[in-house]
C-alpha cells in the first residue's frame, strides 16, 4: 500500500553479489555515497538516542503522546538502518525492481503515515472531549493502536509477494487510492487542530495540562506539515509512473531525490520533537548526552 513494489524482484543478471550504487568515475559519484553514508549514520543516531531517551524515562513512557514519538522514532531508526542498503547499493524499488527488498523498506514510510494520523486523532480528543480521553483512551489503547499501525501496513505488503500478478495490481491501485484518502485526512486534521490550538486552548485556564496540550498540537502540526511537504513529490511521482505512465524514472536509490526527500523525514521528525518538547530535551540530555558527555549533564 505505502511503496512503489509489486511481486517482482530482479537480482543481478551475473549473480556475483549486489554491485554499490556508484561507480566512482566522477566527482558526483563520491558526492552520492559520501552523502548516502552521513545521510544513514544521521538518520540512525538522531531518532534512536530518542529511543532510548523516552524508554528509559518513565514520565515520558508512561503518557500516551511520547508513545507515538517512540513509535514514529522507532520507524525513523529503521529508515536510516535502511539507507545503509538503499543509498549505498545498487538497489531501484520499484515495478519493475531491482535488488529490491519486496517493499518491505519502503513500507516503513506507511507506518509513520498511519502513526502520525492516529497522533492527530489522539491530540484532537485529548483536547476537544478531555473526559470521554481520560476514560477510554488509556495506555493500553495507545500502544495497540501503534502496533496496529505496524501489523496493518506489514501484513498487506505480505500479502502482495503471494497474489498473481495481475491481482497484485489490483490491489496496489487499490492501496495508491486508500492512500489519497489518509493524506487527504490528515490535511483535514492538520486544520481541525490548528484551528483547535487557536482557539480551543485560548479558552482554557491556565493549567500543566494546558501547556502538555498546547505543546503537543504545535509538534504534531509542524510535524506533518513537514512529512507532507517531505513525502508529497514521491507519492506524486509514484502515482504519475504507475497510474499515468508518466513520472521520473531515476538510476536507483541514491539517486532517487525524491526517495530521499521522503526519507529525510527519519531527521526533521526527531528535530522536531526535541524543538517542541522541553521535557524531552531534559530527559535526553539526562539519560543519552549526560552518559556520554558528563559535563553535558552538568551544564
Amino acid at each position: 500500500m505505502f511503496g512503489t513494489m509489486l511481486p517482482s524482484n530482479t537480482t543481478d543478471a551475473e549473480g556475483v553479489g549486489i554491485p554499490l550504487s556508484v561507480n566512482f568515475d566522477s566527482p558526483v559519484d563520491y558526492a552520492i555515497f559520501i552523502f548516502q553514508f552521513i545521510f544513514a549514520t544521521t538518520a540512525v543516531l538522531v531518532p534512536g538516542h530518542l529511543v532510548i531517551t523516552i524508554l528509559s524515562t518513565k514520565a515520558l513512557h508512561l503518557q500516551n503522546r511520547f508513545i507515538f514519538m517512540l513509535n514514529t522514532s522507532i520507524c525513523d531508526t529503521l529508515v536510516g538502518c535502511s539507507v545503509y542498503y538503499l543509498g549505498l547499493f545498487d538497489v531501484q524499488e520499484g515495478f519493475p525492481s531491482r535488488n529490491g527488498s519486496y517493499n518491505m523498506l519502503p513500507s516503513l514510510l506507511g507506518v509513520n503515515l498511519m502513526t502520525f494520523l492516529f497522533a492527530q486523532f489522539d491530540r484532537y480528543f485529548a483536547v476537544c472531549h478531555p473526559y470521554l480521553y481520560t476514560r477510554f483512551i488509556t495506555r493500553r489503547v495507545v500502544i495497540s493502536v501503534n502496533a496496529c499501525c505496524w501489523i496493518h501496513v506489514y501484513f498487506q505488503t505480505i500479502i502482495l509477494l503471494f497474489l498473481p500478478l495481475s491481482r497484485a495490481i489490483q490491489m496496489y491501485v487499490f492501496g495508491i487510492v486508500s492512500l489519497q484518502i489518509i493524506v487527504l485526512t490528515k490535511v483535514i486534521m492538520t486544520i481541525k487542530l490548528y484551528v483547535v490550538a487557536r482557539y480551543q486552548l485560548a479558552r482554557d485556564p491556565p493549567s500543566a495540562e494546558r501547556e502538555n496540550n498546547k505543546e503537543s498540537l504545535r509538534i504534531i502540526i509542524f510535524v506533518v506539515i513537514i512529512f507532507l511537504l517531505l513525502w508529497g513529490p514521491s507519492f506524486v511521482n509514484i502515482v504519475l509512473r504507475l497510474l499515468l505512465g508518466g513520472g521520473l524514472i531515476f538510476r536507483n536509490e541514491a539517486t532517487n531525490v525524491f526517495a530521499i526527500m521522503a526519507r529525510l523525514n527519519a531527521v526533521c521528525t526527531p528535530a522536531v520533537y526535541l524543538w517542541g518538547s522541553p521535557a524531552l530535551r531534559q530527559a535526553t540530555v539526562k539519560h543519552v548526552w549526560g552518559r556520554v558527555c558528563p559535563r553535558c549533564r552538568k551544564r
